[in-house]
């Protein structure tokens, strides 16, 4: 591939101190803007996160029956731990208590017996040829599970690869490389382990170091095999993560796609007064040399993280991602309602454009053996006034006159999202979904956040079915209302993981104590009360909801005992902490013990919690050229020495120091894990939740008389990533579910809306309310949908080789299987409504399968077109727009469902794409000629 035709190398980006032109592109990094520019924030200080209540408790001591029990019992854990020094020694003294039986199995780690000389021991030589074999049948088992045999099957059955690639479950390929072949017979290396090496997309190569029997995989002929494994304690993405058995080490790639100051501060600071993404948006587009918005954002997407990030997280040890994503990678609007003086507000972002990026980190996830958690990180009107929402200040999700509209937007960004990652070639990838970030219930109310989580649950598994292997975990977060209160909530249902996010930061507290002192409860450990405060806060509550709701983890927590650090309370806002920040601010000042005791803190934090996602992987640097905001970044701390260079050295921790014990046993109810039971939530508790809710918090009114938005718009689907010509295996077409095929939302015609990021402190308006706009459709099945035809007018598969019309049986079970089509890398995916009609089908050579009603005779208004006549009795309007263009990786396509009266149906709309007929070509006929009515 040339550099013209890779889209993810580093973009020419245009200076933004120069003039907006073609001759101003350059390879160069992003420049600051004009120095002399500047602009005035209008945002008013923004809220800091709210703490989560804890109970007092902690995970189990080692050799118990508790959810993580002892290093030594663990089944998974077969590869010895690393001292902090990385060796494979034995851990140090002052930490046998959280080892267990590992720290008196000292010959077995490098001891020696002094008995007599090694080489005149029998046994010696019996070791040794054995280790031999061990070492043969590790690096030819590897090749023969990892590449040939997912290759023999992916040659025998298409969905081979997308559903077992028959990848390795030991420890791996070691340091040994296999290759595959490819166009011509050319070998390519498609796996390796710990010293292998990795050729980028751009032709760079970097070494892949994993101690851990972690292997990586890539094969261009089969891009969608889930064969690479992290580590030896995870499983291989081609088999199943056990809840309760497997433990989630993960950490957040944080900063990346929804761009925070205190993560990005150069990029902040670059742009004197912007306080979020909003600000960022509006103020690269009015430059005064012109937009630089998507220049900006692409050399970011970038380089911000790269290939070697995403190979460094799987070397750390760790096995999952959390990917914060905004609806802007979906859509944004131009008229989101009008601001006080009555000119229309629109949304600034880069619509659309991160989304490539999303797939590439997809793909690089795939590569190394990660599993990642889906975080739809903003909403429309913001559901928490935090600079990561999409914009600080109000709260206008579920809350204030616009809150149940803004609601209704995000209903479709969760279901086009579920929609692609419910695809084959993504469930093992990307196996969780977090549907909304730190809602602030204690804002919007819990009643109405219940609402909202049942009615996305109910659209959520009427695309994916319910059970496991259907879908995604549904992943909600608490709150900020601690995870008790959801205790019992929507019991029976299918897979519904609780995420919370404990902490110490943003407690309100002055927390002034310093980290670099003798640990509470062992003077022989580091880290002051911190640890031991950890260990106390934060496992009981974890481990009371894991037994009294079901899978719960932590998406977030840091290293952060006080609130210090570059912008970590935006922009505009300082420390509340009376400790010293310019200390902790700055790593270059920490001695050996605040490493240790920060080590420290990071092993209790992660023993506690159990399941975790560290925020973040990465904190960039300022345009000081130094780490603001050291306490936030794991890759730093591993390189410096303040994060464990294995992460399973923090089992026991907590016991260590004393901490008492509230073990989980691992077990949890079937229903929770998608096994029997699933998805049975009793009709009374659904009753409870009316949507919309009863009532809005700010609305002053009931949430059926709010405005909303009308269902009648395109639906948008997600383009999957091209892959090689020769690749055996399909990319999906973005869309799981095509019965799934209601439109989704947009203003009604002829209504003025208050601006929706806005309107919390605004009276409900008095027109476009209740009755007035049609909500949304309830999620349903209907029938068969309509298939895009390729561009020359229809399917070259629905014709015989004497070129008659002979069209292919469809499939049409809703959860099981996908109805086949053809379509191109980049196209989208036409889905019109059907209404209510009969669903018996009849093909049509353009790819459009139409149900068979009762045609009428009842005139046409607007056309003469007999075709438009029956089309219309049909109930099938066919003002088709066809892909509307976008930004890259986004195609956005149209239909105007037809809402036929009992008496007549309305005639299609016109536009400039509109055809007011289509014919239809029966069977046995010849095929058009290219170029007809191809789309």
């Amino acid at each position: 591939m040339s550099d013209t035709e890779n889209p993810f190398l580093t973009p020419r980006s245009r200076p933004l101190t120069t003039a907006s032109s073609a001759d101003n592109l350059n390879d160069g990094s992003f420049i600051p803007p004009n120095p002399h520019f500047s602009r005035d924030s209008t945002f008013g200080p923004q809220p800091s996160l709210s703490p989560t209540p804890r109970g007092s408790a902690v995970l189990g001591e080692p050799n118990t029956n508790s959810y993580y029990g002892s290093i030594a019992g663990a089944s998974n854990n077969n590869v010895p731990l690393l001292d902090q020094d990385g060796g494979l020694d034995t851990p140090r003294s002052g930490a046998g208590k959280e080892y267990g039986g590992l720290a008196d199995r000292s010959e077995e780690y490098g001891g020696s017996a002094g008995k007599k000389s090694l080489f005149r021991r029998p046994l010696f030589w019996a070791g040794l040829i054995a280790a031999i074999v061990v070492v043969v049948l590790a690096v030819i088992l590897p090749v023969y599970f990892v590449v040939i045999k997912p290759n023999n099957r992916s040659a025998s059955s298409p969905s081979g690869a997308s559903t077992n690639n028959g990848g390795s479950s030991g420890n791996g390929a070691g340091s040994g490389n296999s290759t595959g072949t490819g166009n011509g017979g050319q070998k390519v290396l498609i796996t390796g382990g710990d010293g292998s090496t990795i050729t980028k997309d751009d032709g760079t190569t970097f070494v892949y170091n994993n101690s851990f029997g972690g292997f990586w995989y890539e094969d261009p002929t089969n891009p969608f095999a889930d064969a690479a494994q992290p580590n030896s304690w995870t499983p291989p993405l081609n088999q199943t993560w056990q809840w309760g058995v497997n433990r989630v080490y993960g950490v957040n790639l944080g900063g990346l796609f929804v761009l925070e100051p205190f993560i990005v501060p150069a990029l902040y600071q670059s742009l004197p007064g912007a306080a979020d993404e909003w600000a960022i948006s509006q103020a690269l587009r009015g430059l005064p040399t012109g937009d630089n918005l998507t220049a900006a954002m692409e050399d970011h997407y970038n380089t911000f993280i790269t290939e070697e990030d995403i190979a460094q997280i799987a070397g750390a040890g760790l096995n999952w991602i959390r990917l914060p994503v905004p609806f802007w990678a979906i859509s944004s609007w131009d008229n989101v309602g009008n601001d006080a003086s009555g000119n229309p507000v629109s949304e600034p972002y880069a619509t659309g454009l991160c989304w490539k990026y999303v797939l590439r980190i997809f793909k690089w996830a795939r590569k190394y053996g990660l599993r990642v958690e889906l975080d739809l990180h903003t909403a429309p009107g913001s559901q928490n006034g935090y600079n990561h929402s999409g914009k600080s200040g109000q709260i206008n999700f579920l809350a204030g006159p616009m809150g149940v509209a803004n609601a209704q937007r995000m209903l479709d960004y969760i279901r086009v999202f579920t929609e692609f990652i419910s695809q084959p070639e993504y469930t093992h990838v990307v196996p969780a979904f977090g549907i909304i970030n730190e809602a602030l219930v204690k804002n919007i109310g819990q009643d109405q956040m219940s609402a909202f989580y049942l009615h996305a649950y109910n659209m959520i598994r009427s695309i994916t079915g319910t059970g496991e292997g259907h879908g995604p975990y549904m992943v909600i977060h608490d709150g900020f209302i601690g995870l008790n209160s959801w205790a019992g909530f929507l019991s029976g249902s299918d897979r519904i993981a609780i995420d919370t996010h404990p902490y110490f930061a943003f407690d309100g507290q002055p927390n002034p104590e310093m980290i670099n002192l003798p640990a509470d409860g062992d003077a022989t450990q580091w880290g002051g009360k911190w640890p031991l405060q950890a260990c106390k806060s934060w496992g009981g509550s974890l481990n009371d909801s894991r037994s009294a709701f079901g899978v719960t983890f932590a998406g977030e927590f840091s290293n952060a005992i006080n609130d210090c650090g570059l912008y970590i309370n935006g922009i505009t806002n300082g420390h509340s902490s009376t400790a010293d920040c310019d200390f902790f601010s700055d790593a270059s000042q920490w001695d050996d013990n605040t490493k240790k005791g920060l080590l420290n803190f990071a092993l209790a934090s992660m023993d506690a919690l159990g399941d975790w996602f560290f925020w973040t992987w990465k904190i960039g640097e300022s345009q000081a050229g130094k780490v603001g905001a050291p306490l936030w970044s794991y890759s730093l701390g591993l390189q410096e020495g303040w994060m464990p260079k294995d992460p399973r050295t923090a089992l026991g921790k907590c016991a260590s120091l004393g901490a008492p014990s509230d073990p989980f046993d691992g077990n949890f109810q079937p229903w929770q894990t998608g096994g029997a039971g699933a998805g049975s939530i009793a009709a009374s508790a659904s009753a409870q939740l009316p949507w919309p809710p009863a009532s809005i918090t700010k609305a002053n009114a009931a949430g059926s008389l709010l405005p909303t938005y009308t269902a009648t718009a395109s639906i948008i689907t997600l383009s999957p990533s091209a892959v090689a010509t020769n690749a055996a295996t399909k990319n999906g077409d973005g869309w799981f579910n095509a019965q799934d095929n209601s439109p989704m939302v947009t203003t009604v015609a002829g209504c003025t809306y208050p601006d929706a990021w806005s309107a919390a402190d605004l009276p409900v308006p008095t027109q476009c309310t209740g009755a007035a706009a049609k909500r949304a459709d309830e999620p349903r099945i209907t029938g068969t949908p309509f298939r895009r035809p390729p561009q020359d007018g229809y399917y070259p598969e629905d014709y015989d080789n004497a070129g008659r019309y002979t069209p292919q049986s469809q499939t049409t079970s809703p959860f099981e299987q996908r109805v086949s089509r053809t379509a191109g890398a980049n196209s989208g995916v036409l889905r019109h409504s059907q209404q209510q009609y009969p669903t018996e089908i009849q093909h049509n050579p353009y790819g459009y399968d139409q149900p068979q009603v009762p045609f009428t005779t009842e005139p046409d208004e607007l056309s003469s077109s007999s075709n438009a006549a029956i089309n219309r009795a049909r109930g099938i309007s066919l003002a088709d727009n066809g892909p509307v263009p976008g930004p890259e990786g986004v195609r956005r396509v149209s239909r105007q469902p037809n809402r036929r009266s009992s008496s007549q149906a309305p005639a299609p709309q016109q536009n400039r794409y509109s055809r007011s007929s289509f014919p239809t070509l029966p069977p046995g006929a010849a095929p058009p000629q290219p170029g007809g009515y191809g789309l």
